[in-house]
């Protein structure tokens, strides 16, 4: 493996332009993952034609790049303005934005800049190692009842684990589970036919999170309890990191285990790396309040992921994902299809992609240091200047995904309820977790259901399937007899 790796390290950085394609990823990649609504899609897109004039190499080594990087762009503004840059970013904001809000955006960046490369990295190398292995395995045991309860058991874990009042905590999180079924068929049956897809994430999360927060800020300046976000340059020191070496441990093998399963990606490895945070924490109720071990546990997570979901593509030709499933687009413009043989006919390429990746994720430690020292003085912009410049940026990323004014009116109908939900109490996040993983859970439930002919019992059968699920009651009944005992007490 050592040597492969020095091989690939060597044709990566033996030819100038491609080095140049590799420095253009690294900046590109991390500069569109903190756009918000633009994310590292819409460039990967872009660039996906272009890509027929470069070698196979370099135009796969590209986008494994930009995945790398992209994921943990999003986790800047995500943090600094309540903007997720992407949904893999929205459990970061969870704590990220209340750190900020409190004069410690310096250490929340830090500590994003730090856990992403520390999960890239060792994501990186599991991946070189244990690449075939690992995907035969999970495509062995892992199928849609598996990820069905594996969604099912960690929203229940966040909701219950993380937000007072049970009411509340299960109105939100289940608010929005089935929102793509009931909005299709009520768009549909008024004639609005562009809502038959459901509502899209990003105008959703633009406006729960960015929109609802410029509200609540400016009902604060209006009665005059408005404070400031405090500029902070202090990083997190290496004691405090190190206090929370079991949590990004923990968010790695969340985030790998995760990034190898199909369709699923680094989304759910965000959130499950939080919500295994909040679960193992013996301080629940500072988590959604600025506890830093939040941030670390998503970004790790979300990393993690990136390595992870190149082994189902390359081992066995299955994208992980949608940026992935990008990849094979490169691959199928040169004439190549991703999986088994690949390692036979064109290993030069495969080692190429993987040092390229390495050394992605070792380039988020470097550049986004230098990033944030720069990035972190937007908190001197005053409110009333700041307020309109995060509106017009999420309104342009709100339009830009499908082109569709509807969309902006959906971020501002959300955030206007997300306004109204945050003054009553309820939680913002566990709908953001409906949202999100409501459509991955309703659709490999049917998928599971079809694998056993609608037989209950055979769903049950699988043990993974049924350890998850149990656990997962177990939770619920175990956050319904903590809640009503803290309100019996209260």
């Amino acid at each position: 493996m050592v040597d492969n790796f020095l091989a690939g390290s060597a044709a990566l950085f033996g030819d100038p332009f491609t080095i140049g394609i590799f420095i253009f990823g690294v900046i590109g990649g991390m500069l569109f993952g903190a756009i918000p609504g633009v994310s590292m899609l819409t460039l990967a897109a872009i660039l996906l034609p272009f890509t027929a004039s470069l070698e196979p190499a370099q135009g796969v080594m590209l986008f494994a790049v930009i995945y790398c990087t992209g994921t943990y762009g999003g986790a800047i503004t995500a943090i600094l303005f309540n903007i997720p840059g992407a949904p893999e970013n929205a459990p970061t904001a969870f704590d990220g934005y209340p750190m900020t809000r409190k004069g410690q955006s310096g250490k929340a960046v830090g500590a994003a800049v730090l856990c992403s490369a520390i999960g890239g990295v060792s994501s990186a190398l599991i991946m070189m190692a244990a690449t075939e292995p690992l995907a035969n395995w999970a495509i062995s045991n892992i199928g849609p009842p598996e990820i069905f309860a594996l969604v099912f058991f960690n929203p229940l874990l966040i909701v219950l684990s993380m937000f007072a009042g049970i009411i509340g905590g299960l109105l939100a999180g289940t608010l929005f589970l089935n929102n793509y079924r009931f909005v299709a068929t009520s768009g549909q049956s008024i004639g609005v036919n562009y809502l038959a897809a459901g509502i899209a994430f990003v105008p959703a999360i633009m406006g729960f999170f960015a929109v609802s927060e410029i509200f609540v800020q400016a009902e604060k300046k209006a009665v005059g309890m408005y404070k400031a976000p405090k500029l902070s340059l202090d990083f997190p020191t290496i004691l405090e990191l190190w206090s929370h070496k079991i949590a990004v441990l923990r968010s790695m093998l969340v985030g790998f285990f995760c990034g190898i399963l199909p369709g699923i990606g680094a989304t759910l490895a965000a959130f499950m790396g939080y919500g295994e945070a909040v679960r193992w924490s013996k301080n629940k109720d500072s988590f959604g309040k600025g506890n830093i071990e939040g941030v670390i546990s998503s970004e790790t997570a979300n990393n993690a992921a990136t390595g992870a979901a190149m082994i189902p593509l390359l081992a066995l030709g299955l994208p992980g994902g949608a940026m992935t499933a990008l990849m094979v687009g490169v691959f199928q413009m040169h004439d190549l299809e991703p999986g088994p043989m690949v390692f036979y006919n064109s290993p030069d390429l495969i080692w190429i992609v993987f040092a390229a990746m390495f050394y992605a994720n070792l380039s988020i430690l470097f550049i986004g240091l230098i990033e944030t020292k720069t990035i972190l003085h937007l908190l001197k912009i005053p409110f009333q200047f700041l307020a309109p410049m995060i509106l017009l940026l999420a309104s342009i990323g709100s339009y830009i995904g499908r082109g569709l004014v509807l969309d902006v009116m959906i971020m501002f109908c959300t955030g206007i309820m997300g306004f109204l939900l945050r003054r009553s109490g309820y939680s913002i996040p566990g709908i953001v977790l409906g949202i999100i993983l409501g459509k991955i859970g309703e659709q490999n439930f049917a998928q599971g259901m079809q694998m056993v002919h609608y037989d209950v019992l055979e769903y049950l059968s699988r043990p993974i399937c049924l350890l998850l699920i149990i656990a997962g009651f177990l939770t619920l009944f175990t956050g319904i007899y903590k809640a009503l005992s803290y309100s019996f007490k209260s």
